[in-house]
């Protein structure tokens, strides 16, 4: 599975930003989506994932904030944040796990990163 993320950039501090990601190939075995992010000195950390079937998972400091959303039939993944603040700023990561029956195995799959950065 190959994965392309876009839309990251500068925006103030309350601003929105959109990011998007789209994945390729064997995308018939994904099972979970998501977004991480790392901040400089820090470790990954998990944004949000969204499940085949829509159950969603997000993060504490993201919640009420990001919306994690997915096409299925697009293989596509977006995370729409709002209320951007300075603490977001970071590297996010487009993830995806997938799944295969036989023989059973589970695989993650990263993107290349986009950068996020808020200014307060």
């Amino acid at each position: 599975v190959q994965l392309q993320a876009s839309g990251g950039g500068s925006v103030q501090a309350g601003g929105s930003l959109r990011l998007s990601c789209a994945a390729s190939g064997s995308t018939s075995s994904i099972d979970a989506m998501g977004w991480y992010r790392q901040a400089p000195g820090k470790q990954r950390e998990l944004v949000a994932t969204i499940g085949r079937s829509g159950s969603t998972n997000y993060a504490d400091p993201v919640k009420g904030r990001f919306t994690i959303s997915r096409d299925n039939a697009k293989n596509t993944v977006d995370l729409q944040m709002n209320s951007l603040k300075s603490e977001d700023t970071a590297v996010y990561y487009c993830n995806v796990l997938t799944t295969a029956t036989w023989p059973w195995r589970q695989i993650n799959y990263w993107g290349q990163g986009t950068l996020v950065t808020v200014s307060s």
